[in-house]
C-alpha cells in the first residue's frame, strides 16, 4: 500500500506497539521517524508499506520501493527504503513471526517483480533473528541470497561500569590526556553535563544543535542538517516525536553556559542508537566530543539498555577509540520473480558479492 494512502489514525497505534516489542529494534522504521522521513523525501508516495497482519494484529512492517539504481548500475530492483540519515534497515517484525513475514513478503515481490530481478536489503544487522530467518528461508527454498555489502561499526555493550569500560578501551596515557583536557576546558568556564529524557527545552536544544553543526566543517561542505530544509525539518520533528514517546535521550556538555558538544540518542530497548552528535570546533583542542562520549558510557546504567549502536561509519577515528565492540551490518540481495528471472538475478548478485569479497 502506498504510504500516502494509509489510515494513520488506525495504523499508528498498532505500528507503535509493534515497534516497542519487535524482535529487532529499529527506530528508523518507527512511525515517529519513518512518517516524517517519507513526508520530506517521498511526497509523491512512491514508497509502499509492506505489512503482515496475523489474526487482526500487525506483526510485520517494512517500507519498500522500486529503485532504478543498484550499486551504481542502472538496474531496476525492489529495495527496502532508506535515506542517508537512517542507519538501520531491518523490518519491524513481532518475535516468532520472522519466517512468516519473509515468506509472505517474498511471495509478494515475486508476483510483483516487474522488471526487477533483485530484492535489495541494506543495513541489516548480521546477528539479528530477523536476518537469520531470511537467510534460512532462502537456503531451505534454494533461493539465491548474497551478501553484497559488509561493514563493522562501533557498538557499546553493557557488562562493565563506565570507568571499567574506559580502562579496558584506553591506555593510561590517553586517559590522563583526557583528564588534562577536561581540566583545561574548566579553565574556560564552569563545565557540566546535562542528560535529559523529557521534552523540556527541546525546541531550544534542537536549534542549538543545528546552529552548532552549521558553524563547523559540515556547514562548510554543505552536509549539515540545516543546509537542507528537509533534513532540518526531519531532525526537529523526529526528535520531538521521540521525546514525546519517551524514546529520546539528549546529552550536552556545557562550558560557561555554552553548549560545546551535543548528542541525540534514540532509545529502543533493549538497544539504543546514537543518532546525531556535534561539537563546537572553537573548543576542538579540548576534545569536547570525546569528553561527551566518555560521559555517555553511563547510558548503560539504564537496566533496559543492553547496547548502543554508534550509527557511525566503519573505522570512525573517534568513537572506535572508546567503543571497542562492533556491530556487523550487511547488505543482502535476493533473487526474485519466476525461475528464469531468479537465475539472472542470482548471477548479478554473485558478481556484486564477488566484488565485496575482493575488497575485504
Amino acid at each position: 500500500m502506498p504510504w500516502t494512502e494509509i489510515d494513520r489514525a488506525a495504523l499508528i497505534p498498532a505500528w507503535d506497539a509493534l515497534a516497542r516489542t519487535a524482535a529487532e529494534p529499529n527506530p528508523f522504521y518507527e512511525p515517529g521517524f519513518l512518517i516524517p522521513s517519507l513526508e520530506q523525501f517521498d511526497p509523491a508516495g512512491k514508497v509502499h508499506l509492506a505489512m503482515l497482519v496475523d489474526g487482526g494484529r500487525l506483526t510485520g512492517l517494512m517500507p519498500s520501493w522500486r529503485d532504478r539504481d543498484y550499486h551504481g548500475h542502472p538496474l531496476p530492483n525492489i529495495a527496502a527504503w532508506q535515506h542517508p540519515n537512517a542507519f538501520c534497515g531491518v523490518p519491524l517484525v513481532a518475535p516468532g513471526h520472522e519466517g512468516r513475514f519473509w515468506r509472505a513478503y517474498l511471495e509478494c515481490v515475486d508476483s510483483k517483480a516487474g522488471k526487477s530481478l533483485l530484492l535489495h536489503l541494506p543495513q541489516m544487522p548480521g546477528d539479528s533473528s530477523v536476518t537469520a530467518a531470511l537467510l534460512q528461508l532462502c537456503e531451505d527454498s534454494g533461493r539465491s541470497c548474497r551478501t553484497v555489502h559488509r561493514e563493522q561499526r562501533a557498538l557499546l555493550r553493557s557488562g562493565l561500569a563506565p570507568e571499567e569500560h574506559l580502562t579496558s578501551a584506553m591506555s593510561t596515557k590517553k586517559r590522563k590526556e583526557l583528564r588534562r583536557q577536561s581540566n583545561r576546558l574548566a579553565d574556560e568556564g564552569e563545565v557540566r553535563f546535562e542528560r535529559r529524557r523529557d521534552e523540556s527545552g527541546l525546541t531550544e536544544w534542537s536549534a542549538d544543535f543545528l546552529a552548532l553543526e552549521q558553524r563547523g566543517w559540515k556547514g562548510a561542505n554543505g552536509s549539515a542538517l540545516a543546509c537542507d530544509p528537509r533534513t532540518e525539518t526531519l531532525f526537529v520533528t523526529t526528535l520531538a516525536n521521540a521525546a514525546a514517546a519517551g524514546r529520546l535521550e539528549r546529552l550536552t556538555l556545557w562550558c560557561a553556559d555554552r553548549p560545546v558538544a551535543m548528542l541525540a540518542t534514540f532509545l529502543a530497548a533493549p538497544g539504543a542508537f546514537a543518532f546525531k552528535t556535534t561539537f563546537d570546533e572553537d573548543f576542538a583542542r579540548f576534545s569536547p566530543g570525546m569528553l561527551l562520549q566518555v560521559e555517555n558510557l553511563a547510558l548503560l546504567d539504564d537496566p533496559r539498555i543492553a547496547w548502543c549502536d554508534s550509527c557511525a561509519a566503519a573505522d570512525h577515528p573517534m568513537i572506535e577509540r572508546i567503543w571497542r565492540d562492533r556491530r556487523e551490518m550487511v547488505g543482502l540481495s535476493i533473487a526474485i520473480g519466476g525461475k528464469l528471472r531468479r537465475r539472472l538475478g542470482a548471477s548479478l548478485a554473485a558478481i556484486e558479492a564477488h566484488r565485496v569479497e575482493k575488497r575485504a
